[in-house]
């Protein structure tokens, strides 16, 4: 069973390559990437969700 971790292919804190490696992980983390910036704009709560889990999910590193 797969979980949910923060990625080592980080940007700012890996959550964004997490979801991607989580989602599929043939899924390009830039496109998850560019995905969260576009919708943070229509739907102002993502940054703070972004930073929420940044600090929740465990790092890859973790283990």
């Amino acid at each position: 069973m797969k979980k949910l971790r923060r990625s080592r292919n980080k940007v700012i804190a890996g959550v964004c390559g997490g979801v991607a490696e989580y989602i599929n992980p043939e899924i390009d983390p830039v496109a998850v990437r560019v995905a969260t910036i576009i919708l943070s704009f229509f739907i102002p709560i993502i940054p703070v969700l972004y930073i929420v889990m940044a600090i929740i999910i465990p790092s890859e590193n973790d283990f």
